[in-house]
């Protein structure tokens, strides 16, 4: 057996979710096998393991030669978001340099903050020096508390990262921890948001390398020797060499993946502006398409209300799926769903009712769909009502009522959000009109038991393509590579800096936007070509070009061109 497959792995919040599809030739990509297991949220990799050995099962004896066959690897995992969120990830020192004007201090994070004296101007020229007496102290007391990480930002780095490389040589030499450096994760000036980034970078770097390790380890054991990828929050997938360098710009690739399989899976996405609901065990992800293409955030990722400078896809998730708990209120007047969770649903196992048991007990008594053992929903649900009051029906009622009402109020919160401003999408810089969805397009776990009820509440047609439960193995599994890049040009002072990849050069004062949009195309290609992705598509997003005077009063032009390789799918699932 010769087949060329590529191979999809989402780990979730609830399921560890893989899909193997056969691609080759001029034909569309065919899903082979898919396996889905319980998430390790305690052990991600066993997770991977555990979903390769059914994965393995499924495939029978043709599982080794599949395996062989496999070209290309990609991953969307929530390992990161979740260190986030339970308060896992490493603590970070935090070395700013900011110069004149606000106090740094007022847009730190974390409990281990260094302000060291010195600045740079719009330009990078330094107005004072840098002193890092301090901070040299400040490290070295960084590392008898056991703080593992570091980041170091300076205001206007990507101008010139002269500062940054200095405080962290310093932190490196008497701190002794890896360092993060600002001006590397993003060119743009934004003081306040390549902070967070660098941060957030650095939280979860240690967590992220030790995940890729494992996957890579487990890949290896099944005979899976390809290029492994990991999708990103646009809605990308960049080369592991890469990624382990910027661990945050995948830390929400969850909802991405989920996007990306939805353009796998559903032709009739291209028309008009869908909504997009994908209901897992943990959270339900909404996102906007709008003529075939998911809406971008302009302003960045945001994470713990801080917002980056990662680009990303326009995405709200809320607390609420199949195994979120019910809380009741009131004697049984009141249930609200999520967003804890504390197990799966007694449908599968579990010990408490989850939503997806009060969607059994209010399914079956409609003569609709119902997910695992209902008759376990039942008892669960009498058991609630017997802890807390009311009947079992009503409880089961109320409960799914209250999710469609929070999956409601959270499509219209990214509904307007979205209209706030113009609007882009992957496929377009811009796009003027409002985005009203006219239909929605559900997937995840519980998408089967959910569908008639919530075509209801949203008085839209919902559609639940097939394969619906593991899309976003397959939305991953089909994701192509991506890459972005940012270029500064300044022709009175004579140099070229690409932030992302520490490189600069000479100019001459004659070098025009035109050559500043070629060599940025230039080296990234190069960067792709370098980490196993030869022959990207790179087009330019953005160029700008200000005219100045340098230093000698002389004329003089300061540029800013930024270029990408534009996420997409490598084609439609197969029928």
């Amino acid at each position: 057996m010769n087949t060329s497959c590529i191979l999809g792995i989402d780990a979730g919040g609830t399921h560890t979710d893989a899909a193997l599809l056969a691609v080759g030739g001029e034909n569309a990509p065919r899903l082979l096998a898919v396996a889905k297991t319980r998430t390790r949220h305690d052990d991600l990799p066993a997770s991977v393991r555990a979903v390769l050995a059914e994965l393995a099962r499924v495939c029978g004896p043709d599982a080794a030669a599949l395996f062989a066959g496999v070209q290309r690897v990609t991953l969307g995992a929530t390992l990161a978001v979740n260190a986030l969120v339970q308060d896992r990830a490493d603590s970070v020192g935090l070395a700013l340099a900011a110069g004149p004007g606000l106090n740094p201090r007022r847009f730190a994070l974390g409990k281990h903050v260094c302000v060291v004296p010195g600045g740079l101007d719009h330009r990078g020229v330094e107005v004072s020096p840098l002193l890092t007496e301090d901070l040299a102290r400040v490290a070295a007391r960084w590392r008898e508390q056991g703080v593992p990480a570091a980041a170091c930002v300076g205001k206007f780095s990507p101008r010139n990262p002269a500062h940054e490389l200095a405080m962290a040589a310093t932190v490196a030499r008497t701190g002794g921890m890896p360092v993060t450096l600002g001006h590397r994760l993003s060119g743009r000036l934004n003081f306040p948001r390549r902070l967070a980034t660098a941060y957030y970078n650095a939280a979860v770097q240690r967590l992220h390398t030790d995940f890729l390790d494992a996957v890579e380890g487990a890949l290896a054991e099944a005979g899976i020797t390809a290029a492994v990828r990991l999708l990103k929050a646009d809605g990308g997938a960049v080369p592991v060499a890469l990624s382990r360098r910027e661990p945050v710009q995948s830390i929400l690739s969850g909802p991405a993946a989920s996007v990306m399989g939805v353009l796998a899976l559903c032709p009739g996405v291209d028309a008009g502006c869908s909504l997009l609901l994908d209901m897992g065990g943990t959270t339900t992800d909404l996102a906007l398409f709008v003529d075939g293409s998911p809406v971008v955030d302009r302003d960045g990722m945001l994470l713990q209300g801080r917002r980056t400078l990662v680009r990303a896809l326009a995405t709200v998730s809320i607390g609420v799926g199949g195994d979120s708990r019910l809380n009741v209120d009131g004697g049984g007047r009141t249930v609200r769903v999520g967003p804890q969770r504390e197990g799966p649903a007694a449908a599968f196992g579990g010990d408490r009712a989850t939503l997806l048991d009060a969607l059994n007990i209010c399914n079956t008594a409609a003569d609709g769909p119902a997910a695992g053992a209902a008759a376990a929903s039942a008892a669960a649900l009498a058991a609630l009502a017997g802890e807390s009051g009311g009947n079992p029906s009503d409880l089961a009622r109320l409960a799914v009522e209250n999710a469609l009402d929070q999956v409601a109020a959270a499509a219209r919160e990214l509904t307007e959000q979205v209209n706030a401003r113009p609007i882009y999408t992957l496929a377009a810089l811009k796009r003027v009109r409002e985005a009203r969805p006219g239909a929605v397009l559900l997937v995840g776990g519980p998408a089967a038991c959910m569908g008639a009820r919530l075509q209801s509440r949203l008085d839209l047609p919902v559609t639940i393509p097939p394969h619906a439960d593991v899309a976003n193995a397959i939305g991953a599994a089909l994701t192509l590579p991506t890459d972005s890049l940012e270029l500064y040009a300044d022709t009175g002072r004579g140099f070229l800096r690409a932030p992302a990849l520490d490189h600069s050069e000479r100019i001459g004062k004659g070098f025009s936007l035109e050559a500043a949009r070629e060599r940025a195309c230039r080296l990234l290609q190069e960067r792709l070509a370098d980490a196993g992705v030869p022959d990207a598509n790179v087009e330019v997003t953005e160029a700008e070009l200000f005219a100045t005077l340098d230093d000698g009063g002389f004329g003089s032009k300061d540029m800013r061109v930024t270029c990408q390789v534009t996420p997409g799918i490598a084609g439609r699932l197969a029928s």
